[in-house]
């Protein structure tokens, strides 16, 4: 389904944790919506400081209610743009582009799945374990963050899953330290088939690597900076080996925000391999 850009209408706004949940009036958009796509959502209301749009994971999408199809973003403030954003309040207009992006890829077989979150880079991923688990899988979660507040759906998880790890970085709540920490004895208990992982870049590099030395697929929802959200800018583009076996420059938002782990080139984010397809030929030097 192809994206659509609509004038919504904030439905409500809420605290969770140290975050926001942003419900918006957007018809069109959840129809089409599977779990790993985002939004582009206008911020400033109309501020040149703040002209581009920024992209939000969808936390959760409803087709039908008494005022419409929904959308649900979570989010933190940032900078201004989000702040712009935590400061909407009921029946205010927002403009939303979606859905965008390439979500994540369902088993055709029941299978036992891992998914690991890292912040608020958790909530996509709790869609996808209702669809995993209507396909007959086993849904496993590991959540981590640096704080308590910090952690995103952990009581949700727990209700969804067959077992939970929770790791905070200073320890107040589940064990201290990182999702990594815990992950190889969460995938030895469950026998994990497939990883999926939504987070920061560091966390995804690692999680992949781990689910990897067990022998288990990992799918990365990457969280590359986005400027216009539909491909045109190339702001977020990283090395990825396509089937063929050759590296191109693939964009985030529109070949991803999903790639399989073991397609990207971890080492060399923020670079242009020199054997990526179209990577400039330096000139031999005289």
């Amino acid at each position: 389904m192809a994206p659509v850009q609509v004038r919504g209408e904030v439905l409500s706004i809420r605290k969770a944790g140290d975050y926001h949940a942003l419900t918006i009036v957007a018809p069109g958009i959840s129809e089409g919506t599977r779990p790993g796509h985002f939004v582009a959502v206008a911020v400033g209301g109309g501020s040149a400081a703040t002209l581009l749009r920024r992209a939000f994971s969808i936390y959760r999408v409803q087709e039908r209610g008494v005022y419409g199809s929904t959308v649900e973003i979570i989010f933190a403030v940032h900078g201004k743009g989000t702040a712009w954003l935590a400061e909407r309040r009921a029946h205010d207009p927002v403009d939303i582009v979606g859905p965008l992006g390439r979500p994540f890829a369902l088993p055709k077989e029941p299978v036992t799945a891992t998914l690991v979150g890292g912040g608020y880079g958790s909530a996509p991923l709790f869609s996808l374990a209702e669809q995993l688990r209507a396909r007959g899988c086993r849904v496993d979660f590991v959540l981590g963050a640096a704080s308590e507040g910090r952690l995103f759906g952990a009581l949700e998880a727990k209700r969804m899953s067959t077992q939970v790890s929770i790791t905070t970085e200073d320890g107040s709540l589940g064990e201290r330290g990182r999702v990594t920490d815990v992950l190889p004895s969460m995938i030895e208990r469950s026998g994990a088939e497939v990883v999926y992982a939504c987070g920061p870049m560091g966390m995804l590099r690692a999680v992949h690597t781990i689910a990897a030395a067990y022998g288990a697929h990992s799918q990365c929802a990457v969280e590359e900076s986005m400027a216009c959200g539909i491909g045109v800018c190339m702001t977020c583009v990283l090395p990825v080996v396509g089937d063929d076996g050759l590296t191109r420059m693939l964009r985030s938002c529109v070949e991803g925000p999903v790639f399989r782990g073991d397609r990207i080139r971890w080492d060399d984010l923020g670079t242009v391999p020199a054997d990526t397809v179209g990577a400039p030929v330096a000139e031999e030097k005289r």
